[in-house]
């Protein structure tokens, strides 16, 4: 089992940034599609942002145009800046490596509120 660490969360005011980092523990990392899912209170998990192994990526329409994935396969890492955050973006982060049925970090929160 791959394990995956997540780091980067906290509160942050509407309109503000913050930027997720995952690294995880696996010697093939570069053959895994990555990604970033969310799960708010009350709603299912959904996906943020993934990057294939092709490099293709696929955004929520929710965040298109403030959030931007990123992978490093040197080091095992994929990122999630997130820009112009609203309250609803408030949730659970969760870094998911090998697509749904691959493995998952422990979520990371991330509050936005004035």
């Amino acid at each position: 089992q791959v394990q995956v660490v997540e780091s980067g969360g906290g509160l942050v005011q509407p309109g503000g940034s913050l930027r997720l980092s995952c690294v995880a523990s696996t010697m093939e990392f570069a053959f895994y599609e990555v990604g970033w899912y969310r799960q708010a209170p009350g709603q299912q998990r959904e996906l943020v942002a993934r990057i294939f192994v092709g490099g293709h990526m696929n955004y929520a329409d929710s965040v298109k145009g403030r959030f931007t994935i990123a992978r490093d396969n040197a080091k095992n890492t994929v990122s999630l800046q997130m820009n112009s955050l609203k309250s609803e973006d408030t949730a659970v982060y969760y870094c998911n490596i090998g697509g749904e049925w691959g493995s998952w970090g422990q979520g990371t929160q991330v509050t936005v509120s004035s």
